[in-house]
């Protein structure tokens, strides 16, 4: 598989919005450098985040755990709601992340994320104006 690599751009809807633009697979050998870089971004601050997946051919099982996790870093920081209460409307499909949205996933890495659920809680974005409007 090809390095994975990863570029942030801010953009400013009405919140800041870090964009992740993931150019490679999503694998064994790059889910930790994209935990780290939205570690990174997030101890500089952001809050709300958007991983373009345009150019993502694979995602495997460690790199939904990564972007499970980013998820997870990021619900942390939003007060808003218990853990038992935002797990019991991702149940009932009623539960979007406010702080995590991905944007342009292929036709395969759709498929991959529907049948790990996570198209249940997280927002999936074909144009990236609309996705930076869509946050706060």
């Amino acid at each position: 598989s090809r390095t994975m690599q990863i570029h942030t751009t801010t953009h400013t809807g009405r919140v800041p919005v870090t964009v992740f633009h993931l150019d490679g697979d999503l694998d064994m050998e790059s889910h930790e450098q994209l935990q780290q870089q939205a570690a990174e971004a997030y101890e500089a601050g952001s809050r709300h985040m958007l991983l373009d997946l345009s150019k993502v051919k694979y995602i495997s099982s460690s790199g939904l755990r990564a972007i499970h996790q980013i998820f997870a870093m990021l619900r942390a920081a939003d007060a808003g709601e218990n853990d038992n209460e935002v797990r019991a409307r991702i149940a009932a499909g009623t539960y979007q992340s406010p702080n995590l949205k991905l944007l342009k996933p292929s036709s395969r890495v759709s498929q991959v994320l529907a049948s790990a659920g996570f198209d249940m809680f997280l927002e999936i974005h074909s144009d990236l104006r609309a996705a930076i409007e869509s946050f706060g």
